[in-house]
């Protein structure tokens, strides 16, 4: 069985679980392979470092839901399941905390676990001229949103080659349903289940009341396009990781990604009892009744 890790090594308790890891190896029978940045962590002898020719049974991610973001980018479409291990604050996507990690390398090794699919989106950035280039597959969302100084800017947005309006707003977010619980939920989108088929477009901070988020069909392609003269230091992000400038001209083209990612789920807890304990969803236990 091979085991993938990735981390955060911002993280001070970070070398005890490796080390966790380490040890636990030999006695479950799995061999361990390390993103490169954490080697010079691994206390004993180092794994191998992770080589995209030698395929992943699992990856581990220690950290929070930036880790796990950030590792379900470096599969780049591979379907290999995760296991997020939360060491931050929230961890709203991973499957155990950092004190259980004994009991959920045990649950893996014995295949007593469940996967969620979750949505993926791939982004084109094309230019007049129809060249393209194509960006990683994102597993929350794409912002497409004015660099610099913060200051509005006017996006074009259309669906299926269908135009939809221009924008005035600081930005524009095409979410996946696990995405829908993060940047889009802070900027007034909606909350949408992840067994949902869909995407949500929300604009951030919108000049106009008329404006709402949108839910569309997952099949849907999403075009945003900036326009004259709001064409300088647009920049696109991806999973608010990592992001790239599109110049005057070019449009950001946001489509399904046609390989989902695997979460791993440990345990009886559902997706309403993770918003509730983590998102404190519905919780009035503030108010005093009169």
């Amino acid at each position: 069985m091979n085991v993938g890790v990735v981390g955060n090594p911002n993280y001070r308790n970070l070398g005890d679980l490796l080390d966790a890891v380490a040890s636990a190896a030999p006695r479950y029978g799995f061999q361990v392979f390390s993103e490169e940045r954490l080697l010079p962590l691994w206390r004993g002898t180092r794994p191998e470092p992770l080589d995209p020719r030698v395929p992943l049974d699992c990856l581990i991610t220690l950290g929070g839901d930036g880790t796990l973001l950030r590792g379900a980018r470096a599969l780049d479409g591979a379907e290999t399941p995760i296991l997020g291990i939360n060491i931050g604050r929230l961890g709203f996507l991973t499957a155990a905390a950092s004190q259980s990690l004994e009991w959920a390398l045990d649950a893996l090794v014995r295949r007593a676990y469940t996967t969620e699919a979750r949505l993926t989106l791939v982004s084109t950035i094309e230019d007049k001229q129809g060249r393209r280039r194509t960006e990683p597959p994102v597993l929350n969302d794409v912002v497409v949103h004015k660099g610099g100084v913060a200051r509005v800017v006017h996006l074009r947005v259309a669906v299926d080659g269908d135009h939809v309006g221009q924008y005035s707003a600081d930005g524009i977010i095409v979410a996946t349903p696990t995405g829908s619980t993060a940047y889009s939920l802070s900027a007034g989108g909606p909350i949408v289940a992840p067994t949902v088929d869909a995407l949500v477009v929300t604009a951030i901070c919108p000049h106009t009341l008329a404006v709402r988020p949108l839910v569309l069909p997952s099949g849907s392609t999403v075009a945003v396009e900036p326009v004259p003269p709001w064409t300088e230091e647009v920049l696109v992000s991806f999973d608010g990781q990592v992001g790239t400038p599109i110049q005057p001209g070019e449009r950001v083209i946001i489509k399904r990604g046609e390989h989902p990612v695997h979460l791993i789920r440990l345990g009886p807890e559902g997706y309403f009892a993770r918003l509730r304990t983590k998102l404190q969803w519905g919780d009035l236990s503030d108010r005093v009744r009169r």
